[in-house]
């Protein structure tokens, strides 16, 4: 199953939402967090970079961080594929550990639950440690948080599996990992979108940010990263055509002009460098260099941001020079013998 909604509930400094913006299957990223002080500036590690407007993603995503607690109830975190608890449960006082459940697992009520929480019997292997934080109300060992899971999965129709990260040192014994991890799986099928559109709509949480990143669901997105990769492409070819004029005998250039300049760049697969041989080759009239329309759309980065040659004629018409069918994009190899004359000097 792909998670395509996750939230990470006591979200902190967003270091996992760090990390899962970069799955493609992700759609919406939620973190909650009752400090505001923490989430308010991670804003800037979380915002998409230049590079992500070059190759954007599939799917769109969306970043959203509230300010809020872990035991409020929000109608706009019902029914998510998967909600983490990292660190978080051995934080709440007691009121809020009797609470947390309910709304978690009861209200909120995702596909799938990951809850992290220290294992106590690890701590004598730490020098001169209790609690290995002074905002911790408790530490369980083994069995006091697989009681506890066990007794939450049942009431609310989950199973629960074991693990955890950290494995003690030789010679330590049986203490378990140092992070014990409970993976709860909603038995049955996930709260459907007109279950949660019956339920009412509470707002607990305040908005910090909202993040939006570049996605190929966006027309404008699309059309610059094509735009932007057919430059590159074209600019490459011509480029490499023009230089190869300089250095070669004049029988060779008719040889260069007949077979065309196939500019790889990139490692590509047998059957991608196969495919973009028989495509149609480059070619030249005059000082002008014409790449087929078609020869772009068989490299594969170009290939993935339009269906077809025609999607491809539309979205770059306007920001590049096309013959007078539109089958090509021109440029002038004189400018780029200038281009290279000078990039050579700089």
């Amino acid at each position: 199953m792909e998670n395509r909604e996750v939230a990470d509930l006591g979200c902190g400094d967003a270091s996992l939402i760090e990390t899962l913006k970069c799955h493609s299957c992700i759609e919406l990223l939620v973190g909650v967090d009752i400090n505001k002080n923490k989430i308010g500036p991670q804003r800037f590690k979380l915002s998409p970079c230049c590079g992500e407007y070059l190759s954007p993603r599939d799917q769109n995503l969306s970043i959203i961080l509230y300010h809020g607690s872990a035991v409020e109830r929000d109608s706009r975190l019902l029914g998510f594929d998967l909600i983490t608890c990292i660190e978080l449960i051995e934080h709440l006082n007691p009121r809020d550990l009797d609470m947390f459940p309910r709304v978690v697992f009861g209200y909120m009520s995702p596909a799938m639950i990951v809850i992290s929480t220290p294992n106590s019997e690890f701590n004598p292997l730490f020098p001169t440690v209790t609690l290995r934080d002074s905002d911790h109300k408790f530490e369980w060992n083994r069995s006091q948080f697989q009681t506890w899971a066990l007794g939450v999965a049942s009431y609310f129709s989950y199973s629960v599996e074991f693990t955890g990260v950290g494995e003690p040192p030789a010679g330590a014994g049986n203490v378990g990992y140092c992070t014990q991890i409970g993976v709860f799986r909603k038995i049955g099928e996930k709260a459907t979108e007109s279950s949660i559109a019956g339920q009412r709509d509470e707002y607990a949480y305040e908005i910090v940010h909202v993040i939006s990143y570049p996605s190929l669901q966006q027309k404008e997105v699309r059309k610059f990263a094509l735009v932007n990769e057919v430059t590159r492409q074209v600019q490459c070819l011509s480029h490499c055509y023009a230089r190869n004029l300089r250095r070669l005998q004049d029988d060779e250039c008719d040889k260069l002009k007949d077979t065309g300049i196939v500019s790889f760049g990139p490692v590509f697969t047998e059957l991608e460098k196969a495919k973009i041989e028989k495509s149609p080759k480059p070619y030249c009239f005059g000082n002008k260099f014409y790449v087929p329309l078609e020869r772009l759309f068989a490299y594969p980065k170009v290939n993935r941001l339009c269906d077809d040659v025609d999607m491809m004629r539309v979205l770059i018409a306007d920001a590049v020079k096309l013959n007078k069918d539109g089958s090509a994009v021109k440029v002038d190899l004189y400018e780029m013998d200038l281009y290279d004359q000078n990039d050579r000097w700089t």
